[in-house]
């Protein structure tokens, strides 16, 4: 007599479709919460974040991160608010047409001591001006001002003999949204020119 066939049983798990779409759901909450930290870590630091900071804050990792960024700066392409990226560097800051508005509210940046202020205004107004001369004003803490100036990219720093030359970059016009204006020296010629 034959022996019935038995057929044999696959110990391979099978993803039925319902295991599927919870995987699918599963995966989309995780991109929406990780998507949702990066947008307030942001909003909320007022000020130009690089990657590895936003690693340290939000918990994720760079290639996803970096994705992360990547679609944050279409969707905010246009609109009120926008993704800025300078240098591997990321924040978060109102379209131009607004900037007015920021300068009305304005009180006074967070970001900076009083101090460290009015180091950088004296930059602002005098420059190009020495950092020999700024130290004379301002006392020995303006070191560290003009550091974290140049670390931030706001001021440019020439050598000069024994000390540097201070001047503000592009960078800060930028950054504080306030339009370069062009030296004395050059209205007066171009009056001159005009006459």
């Amino acid at each position: 007599m034959e022996e019935p066939e038995t057929k044999e049983v696959s110990s391979v798990p099978v993803i039925t479709e319902s295991t599927a779409e919870e995987l699918d759901n599963v995966f989309e909450d995780n991109e929406r919460n990780s998507t949702e930290k990066v947008e307030a870590a942001l909003f909320i630091a007022g000020r130009f974040l690089n990657l590895q900071e936003l690693i340290m804050l939000t918990d994720i990792n760079p290639i996803m991160l970096k994705e992360i960024l990547h679609r944050l700066e279409k969707k905010y392409s246009d609109g009120v608010l926008r993704l800025i990226n300078r240098s591997n560097s990321w924040k978060m800051d109102v379209a131009e047409k607004y900037h007015y508005l920021i300068n009305k509210l304005a009180t006074g940046s967070a970001e900076f001591t009083k101090a460290e202020q009015e180091t950088l205004a004296i930059i602002a107004y005098k420059q190009p001006i020495k950092q020999s001369v700024i130290i004379k004003i301002r006392g020995n803490k303006s070191y560290d001002h003009i550091k974290k100036f140049r670390e931030l990219g706001l001021v440019i720093a020439k050598q000069t003999g024994h000390t540097l030359n201070l001047s503000l970059s592009e960078e800060f016009y930028e950054y504080f949204n306030v339009h370069k204006k062009e030296p004395p020296q050059y209205e007066e010629n171009k009056k001159e020119k005009l006459e």
